[in-house]
């Protein structure tokens, strides 16, 4: 006989999913599993039919009814209410518009990440600045110091952003203990700073490789990929290549732009983030070529390890993304960049058509006495269809990350607008990791200049085409 799924928390209120993409559709049964509610206290408005017979077979109500900037308002008060849960897993829907309207009516929020309305990547009046993360980052801090609401709204948890903040604790922990580093597990940003400080941390990549395929090659005029196209599109393209920018770093990006608001943790370049190849390291694939993609936790990482005397940051490390998609996805991006970065016009996600490969997500932490750690998830595509249905690898390791900043939400009510970096890091771990395959944690030597002397002595007539973005970190 199955054993029954753990319940970790009983919710009484309702809850509504806004958007219902390859997110959405893998996170329902994980919420249906874990989270003791009654269905019909569930349902689902979104942008268009994907999903809508899943809605169907789980016996969840589901309408196509997209958000905009005149009718979010009237939508969300006629579904939910006090002590009711807003998901928010859509696209072209403002973040900021959604969390706010949740604090004055007390309900209870999550995302994974801040969105715009529609159109607010090309409106030409907001510069790069403002069309960043950083940016955008910014707008919820600014809600959180005004509003006067303690109702819980969870920023930005889902795999990255999300789960990766939680690795990045884990890592140091394990990183203190092999370094014999006696401390006691920190309970403040402060404590956290100064552990990371004291440890010698400088860099943390967000290392990510996803090495799912399928048997079909890529179409020309479609851009594919494992997780959503319009939220790669807007993240690898619309916005610029961003980093949290560390203090021990000697030489600035000669495209690169500080922000003129705000912590000052973060840095952006005048390109975009797929077009901006970095060196990083994961244990399954070794050293490879990531692409500097923004997301948010490069930015709140940064900032929450921060350490300041006064007015001045004495500590902060460098943060930024590392990611290798899948084959179509890289092909894809290449294809849309040639194309002056239009969009193609036809989207797939692979799904079931996926007959190998992992995703290998992690953090990888430099510049401790032991050189280089990387802790995450390696999770294959076997295992993800295993352990939960419409899921594929990638997802999984979002729609794990949603479930358990839900769970940790509605223990947590009245903790008001928060991101990952702030939640207790061990309930989430305790709820993701059924989840997220094999977790390993491994040592390397490898460094971004590692075999970059040997290259520079050599007497080969070679120009390394990618000497514009080596970021000398050490």
């Amino acid at each position: 006989m199955k054993k029954p799924y753990q319940k970790y928390v009983t919710f009484s209120g309702r809850l509504l999913i806004v958007g219902f993409g390859s997110i959405g559709s893998g996170v329902l049964p994980l919420i249906l599993r874990h989270i003791a509610m009654p269905r019909k206290h569930i349902s689902i408005i979104t942008g268009d039919k994907r999903g809508a017979a899943i809605a169907k077979k789980e016996k969840i109500s589901f309408r196509i009814e997209p958000l905009t900037k005149k009718n979010f308002k009237k939508i969300i008060d006629a579904s939910l209410g006090v002590g009711d849960f807003l998901l928010n897993l859509s696209v072209d829907v403002s973040s900021v518009d959604l969390i706010e309207h949740c604090q004055k009516r007390g309900i209870l929020y999550l995302d994974t990440v801040v969105e715009p309305w529609a159109g607010g990547y090309a409106d030409p009046t907001l510069s790069l600045s403002d069309k960043s993360n950083y940016g955008l980052r910014e707008k919820i801090l600014a809600l959180r110091n005004r509003t006067k609401r303690e109702t819980t709204a969870v920023s930005c948890h889902g795999a990255n952003p999300g789960i990766v903040s939680h690795f990045v604790k884990c890592a140091l922990l394990q990183i203190a203990k092999d370094t014999g580093h006696h401390t006691a597990v920190p309970g403040t940003k402060q404590e956290w700073g100064m552990l990371m400080r004291d440890l010698g941390v400088k860099v943390v990549h967000i290392a990510e490789y996803d090495s799912q395929t399928a048997p079909a090659a890529k179409e020309v005029g479609r851009f594919e990929n494992t997780w959503s196209v319009d939220g790669f599109y807007s993240e690898g393209i619309n916005q610029p290549c961003e980093m949290g920018w560390g203090t021990h770093e000697k030489n600035f990006p000669a495209d690169g732009r500080r922000h003129t608001h705000g912590s000052g943790a973060g840095i952006y370049l005048t390109r975009p983030g797929a077009a901006t190849l970095v060196r990083t390291w994961t244990p399954e694939h070794g050293a490879f070529f990531g692409r500097a993609v923004t997301h948010n936790e490069s930015i709140s990482i940064a900032d929450y390890y921060s350490l300041r005397k006064g007015s001045k940051t004495v500590f902060r490390p460098t943060v930024h993304y590392a990611y290798r998609p899948c084959d179509v996805a890289l092909l894809s991006v290449e294809e849309c960049l040639g194309n002056v970065s239009i969009q193609q016009k036809e989207q797939r996600i692979l799904m079931d058509e996926i007959d190998r490969g992992m995703d290998e997500l992690g953090v990888l932490l430099m510049g401790h006495k032991k050189g280089a750690y990387w802790y995450g998830s390696q999770l294959t595509i076997e295992q993800a269809r295993r352990l939960a249905p419409y899921q594929n690898a990638t997802g999984l390791q979002v729609t794990a990350g949603v479930l358990g900043g839900m769970i940790w939400a509605m223990e947590h009510p009245r903790a008001g607008i928060v991101e990952a970096d702030e939640m207790d890091f061990k309930r989430i771990m305790e709820i993701i990791t059924p989840y997220l395959g094999r977790m390993t944690g491994r040592y390397t030597n490898w460094t971004p200049l590692a075999n970059r002397k040997a290259r520079e002595d050599s007497s080969a007539d070679f120009t390394d085409p990618w000497q514009f973005n080596n970021f000398r970190f050490f």
